[in-house]
């Protein structure tokens, strides 16, 4: 009897999303924690949105960003649902777990990359290649990282404002925040990381694929 609720329930996530679109939300979560946990937070150059919070919060209380990123998501995604719809919600929910699924994976390992401190803009540069590489792949399979992405999609869907541009609003109120432990010129360096990131997420969420029949029309 429990399987069957555990299957159901599954069912129920998964509703809408091939194995192929799961797999790529899995690569993604990948991409973009690998960058946070071994660029980030060992350099100090925050990103903005959720994971900024997240980080915040982790810096001054201590919290695990496994523990902190479900329920700083939660709130986000009850703003969310009523701009996106249910089915947005449901892949989230799966993004969501893969995205602290990797967190967790992550922390039981040391940093895989050498410190960057000392590089400030390339720490930015490939910190931000990472975010919106990975978080790209996810927002493109019709789900979020984390409720930052739930708040700038929703966000976009209002305004109509570009997705990158939503990204940068909720990215800077963050940033401002993050001035009470992160020196300004850090957060200089945060402004490039969170533009790069915002610029590609647009780019890979609105990147076509053409197929060769319609390249030779």
């Amino acid at each position: 009897m429990l399987q069957k609720k555990i299957r159901a329930v599954a069912g129920r996530l998964t509703e809408g999303l091939t194995i192929k679109g799961t797999l790529l939300i899995l690569l993604g979560a990948m991409i973009c924690t690998f960058g946070i946990h071994n660029i980030h937070q060992q350099t100090g150059i925050t990103e903005g949105g959720v994971i900024g919070l997240m980080l915040l919060v982790e810096h001054w209380l201590g919290f695990s960003p496994a523990l902190i990123t479900p329920i700083l998501d939660a709130a986000c995604y009850l703003t969310a649902y009523k701009y996106l719809g249910g089915r947005f919600i449901r892949i989230s929910i799966v993004s969501t777990l893969s995205v602290s699924l990797f967190y967790k994976v992550w922390e039981l390992f040391p940093h895989m990359l050498p410190d960057l401190s000392a590089y400030p803009l390339l720490s930015a540069l490939l910190g931000g290649l990472f975010v919106g590489v990975g978080v790209g792949i996810i927002v493109r399979q019709g789900g979020s990282s984390g409720g930052d992405d739930a708040l700038a999609l929703s966000i976009s869907r209002v305004t109509h404002w570009r997705l990158s541009r939503a990204y940068l609003f909720t990215d800077l109120v963050v940033l401002g925040l993050s001035l009470t432990y992160i020196p300004y010129t850090r957060i200089l360096f945060s402004v490039v990381t969170v533009t790069v990131s915002s610029f590609l997420i647009d780019r890979i969420q609105d990147f076509k694929i053409y197929r060769k029949e319609e390249a030779t029309e």
